[in-house]
């Protein structure tokens, strides 16, 4: 069964795949190497973020998805290979596959994602556009006159698009997401405190007290690292008022998306999107405030959907399984 037809969501922090409604594989983008006159895979996904800032002295634990689009092509097509190795029944033909892509990217990029599913054991692959494949899977009546706007903020690619009749009419497309802003919480307590942090670590800031706006009552937490100045161990507490400040640069940079989106909307379907307002998807939507701090960049009310990770790799899959839009948004190479 799960050998037919799977919508993938090739993130640059997770990977996710989904058969019809359900997601059958949620796992990070992550493949540890061995270092050296030959790499090796050691571990893929969850193993290989297990050990991600522990890792030894030759061996790697790397990300080959940057940006939203392949960095390390090898890497990559063996990370989604094991991946639909994990999803698929024994002795069941390889999967027709719907994988989502930037909005932005280039024919080349595009190619190596399609080159990459088949050299993996896709049977047929199929690209969709990230947007696109998001408002599917929150459910936006895409096939209606009526203009529907999303905003997806995954972990490498912010996006914006306005879309109506079943296509993408507007979209702007800006290469930040939760990755920097994990590099901006970094760079911030190091300024600050003179403490050197790793990824993990200010990933947990982020999702523990991270905030796009002050919060009511400020949270704090105890956190870990190397003195600056030392180089010892050093235990202190950040509070989500200094999570604010810290990603306030890379937060303006997709409010700016969202912005230009609009700005180049035409009228009729600008009237549309300040009805119905503009729907929020992908990892940073879950940020503390996030629809407050796009509302009140934009001017337009913002919504979050009510599983924001799973919406584009739900929307791949239903797009997959619906012939009207095969006909005209889905990329064959």
């Amino acid at each position: 069964m799960l050998g037919k037809k799977i919508g993938i969501d090739l993130g640059t922090i997770n990977v996710l795949i989904a058969f019809k409604n359900q997601i059958i594989l949620n796992e990070p983008s992550m493949v540890a190497l061995t270092t050296g006159e030959e790499e090796l895979v050691r571990a893929i996904g969850q193993d290989a973020r297990d050990m991600w800032g522990r890792n030894p002295e030759g061996l790697e634990v790397m990300r080959p998805l940057k940006d939203g689009v392949i960095a390390d092509y090898e890497v990559t097509e063996a990370m989604l290979r094991y991946f639909m190795r994990k999803v698929r029944a024994r002795g069941v033909r390889g999967p027709e596959v719907m994988i989502s892509v930037p909005y932005g990217v280039t024919s080349v990029e595009k190619r190596a994602v399609h080159e990459a599913a088949v050299q993996a054991g896709a049977r047929v692959a199929f690209l969709i556009s990230e947007p696109l494949a998001a408002a599917i899977g929150a459910g936006l009546p895409v096939t209606t006159p009526a203009g529907n706007m999303i905003l997806n903020m995954g972990g490498g690619v912010s996006e914006a698009a306005v879309l109506a009749l079943g296509n993408v009419v507007v979209a702007h497309s800006q290469r930040v997401g939760g990755q920097r802003l994990d590099e901006a919480i970094i760079a911030y307590i190091r300024r600050k405190y003179s403490l050197i942090i790793g990824e993990p670590t200010a990933e947990s800031i982020k999702i523990q007290i991270g905030a796009a706006l002050n919060l009511p009552e400020d949270r704090s937490m105890e956190i870990q690292g190397r003195d600056q100045v030392s180089g010892l161990p050093r235990t202190l507490s950040v509070s989500s008022s200094e999570v604010v400040e810290a990603i306030e640069e890379p937060l303006a940079l997709i409010a700016s998306v969202a912005k230009r989106a609009l700005a180049d909307t035409p009228p009729e379907l600008a009237s549309d999107i300040i009805d119905r307002g503009i729907v929020l998807t992908g990892g940073v939507a879950l940020l503390r405030g996030m629809e407050e701090y796009i509302t009140q960049a934009t001017g337009v009310p913002a919504y979050r959907v009510d599983d924001p990770l799973i919406a584009t790799a739900i929307g791949a899959a239903r797009a997959l399984n619906n012939p009207s839009l095969m006909r005209g948004n889905i990329q064959r190479l």
